[in-house]
């Protein structure tokens, strides 16, 4: 009998080291071929053909490993990794490897540079050489790849610091967390896997802020946009016809209200699109998330707001709630959405919804990823586009208009009125 009262498996131990399916690797390699070939003959550009590449190549790998490889990758490769890289934001190694250009460096200079211990570097690159992360050229010595110039960034690599280093216990721990509550999905914002692992009663948001951390989670926040459509970009959501054409002159407008905004992300990449659109642009946030903001764009006013409170911005034209709701389960979105919904004008106010509509059958890494992160940290979801409905109309007392797609693995606009 297992530890935890379940019947031994029936599976024959064989099973662990036979490849998981070595009949699919030939189709998969033409097809990479062929997808390949029309990849660079497109120049690259046809970023959903890439996309279908990289889960190809995904299957092919998997396919070739046996279960017993790919589980110590789990537990051994990818959590060292993954401590080995963030031990490099921490101590600035990436900034320092992109500073001395695409060249072969050795351990014992970057050791120098960096004033870290060579011994402990020296070990900590050649996991990250194993595991493809960086280019091994002699012995103690490594040549920076495209991922780790891109770790210098802070809007990237800030993120190991802000999530898995800091709060990875609540994935870790989620199976223990949950056996305790009786193998139940959690939906209590306030007894979440994160709050049991690391023994703290704060959620994820002042938990960081504690730790010092509320920066590299913001910055975060601007990394994983990154290469993604907004939703304010022609093609996607028609501010124009839906937001502008519609706005009230008569007084001082208010355009846009930006709810839990951080440090003005969206705000900034809206005037880029519609930089001579009229009426105010708010950005609101907890206090201690103002406070970080150092340069923003003259035109955004910052306001400090929390957004379990009344709203104090009544009847603008749009109310915005990006990567919010997400954060929280239904009884407390109910709570968020009926403080928007008291300061909306009939007829006239909008609220845009920017998150993830997971769909029923063949959901993108990406998306369920979060949801993963979402269910760990926060007791929280991504929701299907029946939560939604079931959220904002029957819960909330809304109606959805549209919900305009942004494409695979990109969250959605949600726009919503008063019924």
């Amino acid at each position: 009998m297992a530890p935890n009262g379940v019947s031994e498996s029936p599976v024959d131990v064989s099973a662990a080291t036979t490849a998981m399916n070595l009949q699919a690797t030939s189709d998969l390699v033409k097809q990479l071929a062929a997808g390949i070939d029309a990849l660079t003959a497109g120049g690259g550009k046809d970023d959903t053909l890439r996309q279908d590449l990289s889960i190809k190549a995904r299957d092919l790998m998997l396919s070739l490993e046996t279960p017993r490889e790919t589980s110590i990758k789990h537990i051994w490769a990818e959590t060292g990794a993954t401590g080995a890289i963030s031990w490099g934001v921490d101590c600035g190694l990436w900034k320092q490897i992109a500073r001395n250009g695409d060249r072969p460096q050795s351990v014992q200079e970057l050791a120098s540079q960096v004033g870290v211990d060579s011994l402990l570097l020296a070990r900590l690159l050649r996991h990250l050489a194993a595991c493809g992360f960086i280019t091994e050229t002699g012995p103690d010595e490594y040549k920076p790849t495209n991922f780790t110039k891109s770790l210098s960034l802070d809007i990237i690599g800030d993120a190991y610091i802000a999530l898995p280093s800091s709060s990875g216990g609540g994935q870790l721990k989620f199976h223990e967390f949950n056996r305790k509550r009786g193998w139940k999905n959690p939906t209590d914002a306030h007894d979440t896997s994160l709050q049991y692992a690391h023994n703290t009663d704060k959620d994820l948001f002042a938990y960081l802020q504690g730790l010092g951390y509320g920066q590299h989670f913001n910055n975060h926040m601007r990394g994983y946009r990154q290469g993604r459509l907004p939703w304010m970009a022609p093609g996607f959501f028609p501010v124009k016809e839906r937001l502008i054409d519609g706005l009230d002159m008569s007084e001082d407008p208010v355009l846009l209200v930006d709810i839990g905004g951080s440090v003005g992300h969206d705000l900034e990449e809206f005037t880029k699109y519609h930089g001579d659109a009229p009426g105010k642009l708010i950005l609101q946030d907890l206090p201690a998330v103002i406070t970080e903001i150092k340069d923003l764009n003259p035109r955004i006013t910052p306001m400090e707001y929390d957004f379990h409170t009344e709203q104090p911005v009544k009847g603008a034209r749009a109310y915005y709630l990006h990567s919010c709701l997400h954060d929280w389960p239904d009884s407390v979105c109910e709570s968020i959405l009926s403080r928007v919904k008291a300061a909306m004008k009939p007829g006239y106010s909008k609220l845009l919804i920017n998150e993830n509509v997971i769909p029923s059958t063949g959901a993108w890494w990406e998306s369920s990823a979060l949801d993963m992160t979402m269910l760990m940290l926060f007791s929280a979801k991504e929701r299907t586009e029946a939560d939604w409905y079931d959220l904002i109309e029957r819960a909330a007392g809304l109606k959805i208009v549209k919900i305009w797609s942004g494409g695979r693995g990109v969250e959605s606009l949600i726009e919503v009125e008063l019924p």
